[in-house]
């Protein structure tokens, strides 16, 4: 035990320091980015070198449903072997024992990689980007509401009270006085982040009334992705200590603005380490320009992934921070694609479309692989924009039937991300999709039950 536990990331063993570990939580991200697997004592983890599930976790939709996603052989439920990633071994902070959690990869009986596990997808288009000698990196910025507990969902969600004793505020973008309201709820997310190891550049208020974003530093698309999918539970555990919900859903409250992951990606040289979004001059470079083009030209059949519920197209609103085109422009918040102020070695392009419910691996993956196929196809972008894009024609897509629609003919978006993953997330969302579209809302109660 003491030699296996050694070998854990520099966190993990201080977190441990002088402590007996009592449990290992070996998790998996499903498609929706929740944390399936099992909890075992940790003597035997020890001695296991992996785990069974069932591949079907990939097929259950975000209600507990089970997509028919069978193959040319039918529907069967095959075990998958899930073999850990040490290097991801960190702190479950917010339980009564000594716990580690450790996500795990997924593989077939003959090793091959599950194709429609998201880990698997995101490293997937990274080992597409090493091919041609590059490294993608990237920095997420993650948007959520702090709200009040809300156990009926008939009610409408409120913000949580904050430490006066009133509502959480909107409209207070920046006020360090909003983020103080949450300072009890925040101390516990700096603590958790720091016995996981994690980093945070930074926390602020943002626009909603209970709205706060965390900044990650860039880095490795796997590495970061694995830190958001386990900062979506850190972030929900320290809420639950202080009587509140913390939720990543793209539009929890109908005034108020959604909540992005806003996605800033680069691409170095793997031989020199050089950005190769500039020159050695300080330029742009032509595949600064073909990324710019790839994103424009894909994101609209990626849109799925980005924004993957019905409810991620209510963020989508004129004015209300969110973008409504693939326009993009030098330091302009109103663009989907934004370049931010920046040194020529730090160039990067950040992705404004992806909303905060989507599946971090996925989201990151698609995301990367619409510039790939940018800088291999050497696609043009259009000319900068210039003024409040908020006022250019609408170019992505409204509702989610729609954007599967052009996310189920998009081939060559396939071919980055797998088309086995393609095949199994189509059917997935296509059945949430019908299963939403069962739905009577109190809109149409309301307005159609005795006028129409």
């Amino acid at each position: 035990m003491a030699q296996w536990t050694d070998s854990l990331p520099e966190a993990a063993n201080a977190y441990l320091e002088g402590r007996r570990l009592d449990e290992v939580e070996c998790i998996v991200s499903d498609l929706p980015g929740i944390a399936r697997g099992k909890a075992v004592p940790a003597s035997k983890f020890a001695r296991q070198d992996y785990f069974h599930l069932p591949d079907s976790i990939f097929y259950q939709t975000i209600t507990g449903g089970w997509a028919e996603a069978a193959g040319d052989e039918g529907f069967i439920e095959r075990d998958m072997l899930l073999r850990p990633d040490m290097s991801t071994a960190t702190a479950a902070p917010w339980t009564a024992d000594w716990t580690l959690q450790v996500i795990h990869d997924a593989f077939d009986k003959t090793g091959a990689p599950i194709p429609y596990s998201p880990r698997n997808v995101l490293k997937r288009v990274v080992q597409l980007y090493r091919d041609q000698g590059l490294e993608p990196v990237v920095a997420p910025e993650m948007e959520f509401f702090i709200v009040a507990r809300n156990i009926d969902p008939a009610q409408e969600i409120q913000p949580m009270m904050g430490r006066s004793g009133r509502p959480a505020a909107a409209r207070q973008s920046y006020s360090m006085t909003a983020v103080d309201e949450f300072g009890p709820v925040i101390d516990d997310i700096y603590d958790f982040a720091e016995a996981q190891g994690f980093e945070i550049d930074g926390i602020t208020q943002e626009g909603g009334a209970g709205q706060l974003e965390i900044n990650l530093n860039h880095g490795d698309p796997v590495a970061l992705a694995d830190e958001v999918f386990y900062f979506k539970r850190l972030i929900r555990e320290a809420a639950l200590r202080h009587g509140s919900f913390a939720t990543f859903m793209a539009k929890p409250i109908a005034d108020e603005p959604g909540s992005a992951m806003h996605i800033h990606q680069s691409v170095l040289d793997l031989k020199t380490g050089e950005n190769i979004f500039s020159t050695p001059e300080g330029e742009e470079t032509d595949a600064f320009r073909h990324f710019l083009g790839g994103m424009q030209k894909h994101l609209p059949a990626a849109i799925a992934v980005l924004a993957p519920y019905v409810n991620s197209y209510r963020r989508y609103v004129k004015d209300h921070a969110a973008p409504i085109n693939l326009a993009w422009a030098r330091d302009n918040r109103t663009t989907g694609l934004r370049i931010p102020i920046s040194s020529p070695k730090a160039r990067r392009i950040e992705n404004r479309l992806a909303g905060m419910d989507c599946n971090p691996y996925l989201g990151i993956a698609a995301s990367l692989a619409c510039g790939l196929l940018g800088m291999m196809n050497k696609v043009e972008p259009a000319a900068e924009f210039h003024g409040d894009a908020y006022e250019g024609d609408e170019d992505i897509p409204r509702v989610q039937g729609e954007a599967l629609d052009l996310f189920e003919e998009a081939t060559d978006l396939h071919e980055v991300l797998g088309a086995e993953f393609a095949r199994v997330y189509s059917i997935v969302k296509r059945a949430e999709y019908d299963e939403f579209l069962q739905v009577i809302s109190p809109w149409e109660r309301e307005h159609l039950l005795l006028n129409v």
